[in-house]
């Protein structure tokens, strides 16, 4: 009984370095899949959108109304600094009515923006530059933007 009880102590004082090395992984702002972005249609109101999927992480108001939300996925492992391991925004934009006329779902692929919806980079548009500052103020945080 003495072997196996000192074979325990053994097995439980090694693996305890083990129990640091475990990944722990944190989700921020609003996680929405994209099943739920599909389902909003062209011609959708502003309150049918926010019933969906809530109220936004921020709003634009250039070149009509657009609803951004934002989230962020990150990891992090014993007592390393926690790492960016993805960013995501829904932007829904509206027309002057109230209604939907486009929807767009982004993450940062290479440095770039791309609609992962439908795998095509966004070309133009007002927005692009507020975008392109939320994902990338993620990666590097000391740009200040």
């Amino acid at each position: 009984m003495k072997k196996w009880l000192r074979g325990a102590l053994v097995v439980g004082v090694l693996g305890l370095p083990l129990g640091g090395c475990f990944t722990t992984t944190l989700n921020h702002g609003h996680v929405i899949p994209a099943e739920r972005v599909r389902d909003i249609q062209v011609g959708s109101s502003r309150e049918q959108v926010e019933l969906l999927l809530g109220s936004p992480s921020t709003m634009s108001r250039l070149d009509g109304e657009a609803y951004y939300y934002i989230s962020q996925t990150k990891e992090t492992t014993a007592f390393l600094a926690p790492e960016t391991v993805e960013q995501r925004v829904v932007a829904i934009y509206f027309d002057e009515d109230g209604f939907v006329r486009d929807t767009g779902y982004y993450s940062q692929e290479d440095g770039k923006i791309v609609d992962i919806l439908t795998r095509k980079t966004r070309t133009g548009g007002s927005d692009y530059g507020f975008l392109t500052q939320i994902l990338r103020g993620a990666k590097n945080p000391s740009l200040g933007l």
